[in-house]
């Protein structure tokens, strides 16, 4: 009962609050409408009200050398990081699905006319019968995967980005 009365009573003082007529032009902000129909800036000076902070003058810090020196210990957890790392070959990412059917010679066309307009771009095609799959690109982000897709979406234009594991190429 208590929580009803509460909300009716807030209900009504937010009723009351907004309906009530506002004094001036009704305009809020840093615009005024003058009487001519021209806008102009209110130019007030707030400096007065601003508050000020007195800067301390501080000495230079001296610099510290350190005394422990693990350069040759970090320097192996680095390179087990970067043999770690370079025996990763899939990450999840995005290609572009331009054909799913069953059309060998449609598919086979299509991947011909998109290796011509993107040939720096690797294809992907794969057959689980009775389907033909046609996947298009490598991309870490779906704005990569977009930029291919803008390029080629004359030739299908109800292509779709997927997520997919891909590829990572070493250079």
């Amino acid at each position: 009962m208590n929580r009803i009365l509460n909300l009716l009573l807030a209900l009504l003082v937010m009723a009351g609050v907004s309906c009530t007529s506002s004094k001036g032009s009704g305009r809020v902000g840093s615009e005024a409408k003058v009487g001519s129909g021209k806008t102009e800036k209110a130019m007030e000076d707030l400096s007065p009200y601003r508050p000020t902070y007195e800067v301390e003058e501080t000495a230079p810090v001296a610099y510290v050398e350190p005394k422990l020196h693990n350069n040759r210990q970090v320097a192996v957890l680095m390179d087990t990081v970067a043999s770690v790392n370079k025996n990763i070959r899939y990450a999840q990412g995005y290609r572009i699905l331009a054909y799913n059917g069953s059309q060998r010679q449609t598919v086979m066309d299509l991947r011909k006319a998109i290796i011509t307009r993107v040939p720096d771009v690797q294809d992907y095609l794969t057959y689980q019968q009775p389907n033909f799959r046609l996947l298009v690109g490598d991309f870490f982000n779906r704005v990569e995967a977009q930029q291919v897709l803008n390029q080629i979406s004359d030739l299908i234009p109800n292509a779709q980005i997927v997520q997919d594991k891909i590829n990572i190429r070493k250079q």
